[in-house]
């Protein structure tokens, strides 16, 4: 029962901890005050952001490392890295436009922004939202080198710390059923061979321990 309660507590954090960081994120990204130049301060706030993202990818492959549940961990960092990232360029796009209007050739919201830094991200390409100044340009270009580190690189090194930290010793997985159950189903999936292959063992001692009995009751007086 024990076990049961925790499965459930486990799937109900791997939903809700994302879930409520990517709504927070998302939050701050549309609160965030933008009335401010573009100056070279505006260019140490991109890439302090982007030094952030890369702050918390190594963090988060530590805790990785040292997590119970190191899938749950992996699901937390994704949702963490990956709408910040994506965040962190919407940010700048917005600010640039909002700063020098004809950065781009059709009027950005906040919602503009996100949805532009999201098909960039995506390789969609639309067309309906094109970079027109060298500076926009020079900020996609920088975005999409991103966008091949943060899904060659950092993705890829999150699974392997995934996989690597459920060997260790003390790491859990997440289960949806019940362990009796689990095993259960375990044995049920076992290939139809090896289960003939092992009634046919058991068989057989069955057979020769049969036939010891009846030649010791034969050599008894």
């Amino acid at each position: 029962m024990n076990s049961g309660r925790g499965a459930r507590g486990s799937v109900a954090l791997l939903v809700v901890r994302p879930v409520l960081t990517v709504a927070t994120l998302v939050a701050v990204y549309y609160l965030l005050p933008v009335d401010r130049p573009v100056d070279g301060w505006t260019v140490v706030g991109l890439v302090a952001g982007v030094g952030l993202v890369v702050g918390l990818v190594v963090g988060e492959i530590r805790a990785i490392l040292r997590a119970k549940y190191p899938a749950l961990q992996g699901v937390q960092a994704l949702a963490l890295i990956v709408p910040l990232f994506l965040l962190v360029f919407a940010n700048a796009y917005y600010v640039l436009q909002h700063n020098v209007p004809q950065s781009f050739d059709a009027p950005l919201t906040r919602t503009d922004a996100l949805y532009f830094v999201v098909t960039v991200f995506a390789t969609v390409g639309f067309g309906d939202i094109v970079a027109v100044t060298q500076t926009a340009r020079v900020l996609v270009t920088v975005q999409m080198l991103g966008d091949l580190l943060v899904i060659g690189v950092a993705l890829r090194v999150i699974v392997v710390a995934v996989q690597h930290s459920r060997q260790r010793p003390g790491a859990e997985s997440v289960h949806l059923l019940p362990r009796d159950q689990q095993r259960g189903d375990d044995a049920g999936e076992r290939p139809a061979g090896e289960q003939d292959h092992g009634d046919g063992e058991r068989s057989v001692a069955r057979d020769g321990r049969a036939g010891e009995d009846g030649a010791d009751q034969r050599g008894a007086p």
